[in-house]
């Protein structure tokens, strides 16, 4: 009998197999420590540690798809999930690996100044790291940790939502994934027929609409009470709305057709047989608030030149995680934690 287990797949892992882990390895040690006000839990963008008079949030993310601009990358995104708490980002590290035959020292000081150059825009301190050349690696990858702070009354969780909140989404969808393959792919994409002005616009996803949600989320939480935010990363929109639903024990129905998918994502979905909902999404943010409040809040952030929609509504967990068609025909919300982008390598 052959006793091997299966080969995980590239990407996340699976929320199950991850939560199984989590309660077997992590929580007893959590548990441990009074101060950890919030520890590993599926859905959730950070930690949470009780420093007294206000809570540190402190977050770890690599970057592993892209190549260009990946200094950039690496700060925005934690950036992102600190935000997604209500924090202030304040303090980041980051551990750079860099692969033999491709590392000059031009690659290594581009990396160090855009670093640099997006940290002191959010007025973050660079407080130390680790660089190394290392062996088997085929392209650059950093894993970042940013650590922020916000007073304890202003702390955001993904397990705030409640049955009959708003879910409401930014600037689309699949913004990351768009940047990604017009810079990775871009000599298929001009095999293909398709103009320099559209790769360079889609190359520019990465700036405009951008992959930061700190303007939008900083917005929403100065000026409303904020249910949850959560930063669809891999896996799209469709697996962060999973994750927020699966971290406040509700269900979802969404509305498709509400959902805006911008013109260039949506001819990349096609070009490289895609689904927009399941590919990654960094730049998209998914708001939960009061019904009452969500066209307040949807109108304040179009004031700010920031695309915002209403996608659907939270419901009781028992009924499941739901999507209407234009048909108004209802199905399951389909989503998984394998992001659609690995089909282009």
């Amino acid at each position: 009998m052959n006793s091997k287990k299966k080969d995980l797949e590239t990407g996340k892992l699976r929320h199950k197999f991850l939560e199984k882990l989590i309660s077997e390895h992590v929580k007893d040690l959590e548990l441990k420590d009074e101060r950890v006000i919030l520890g590993s839990k599926v859905g959730e963008d950070a930690a949470v540690i009780d420093m007294g008079h206000k809570y540190l949030v402190a977050k770890t993310d690599p970057i592993t798809f892209a190549t260009e601009e990946i200094g950039y990358y690496v700060v925005n995104i934690n950036v992102n999930d600190v935000a997604c708490m209500g924090a202030i980002p304040k303090w980041f590290q980051s551990t750079i690996l860099l692969p033999e035959k491709e590392t000059n020292e031009n690659l290594v000081k581009k990396i160090f100044k855009d670093i640099h150059d997006t940290c002191k825009t959010f007025n973050i301190s660079i407080v130390g790291g680790h660089t190394e050349i290392t062996t088997g690696l085929k392209k650059p990858i950093i894993v970042g940790s940013l650590l922020g702070e916000v007073k304890k009354e202003d702390l955001v969780t993904s397990s705030g939502v409640e049955e009959g909140d708003a879910l409401i989404l930014t600037k689309g969808i699949f913004i990351e994934g768009t940047s990604i393959i017009a810079r990775d792919k871009e000599a298929i994409l001009r095999e293909k027929g398709f103009h320099e002005d559209f790769i360079d616009k889609c190359k520019n996803y990465l700036f405009t609409p951008g992959i930061s949600i700190f303007k939008e989320a900083r917005l929403a939480h100065e000026n409303f009470k904020i249910k949850a935010f959560h930063d669809p990363t891999e896996g799209g929109v469709a697996c962060g709305i999973a994750e927020l639903a699966r971290a406040s024990h509700v269900g979802v129905l969404i509305e498709e057709e509400k959902i805006p998918v911008l013109s260039e994502p949506q001819e990349l979905s096609k070009v490289f047989n895609l689904n927009p909902l399941n590919t990654i999404s960094s730049g998209s943010l998914l708001i939960a608030i009061n019904d009452e409040k969500s066209t307040s809040l949807i109108e304040l952030l179009t004031n700010h030149d920031i695309l915002a929609c209403k996608i659907g509504n939270f419901i009781s967990e028992k009924k499941g995680l739901l999507i209407k068609n234009s048909n108004g025909n209802i199905s399951a919300l389909n989503y998984t934690e394998i992001d659609e982008i690995l089909k282009i390598y």
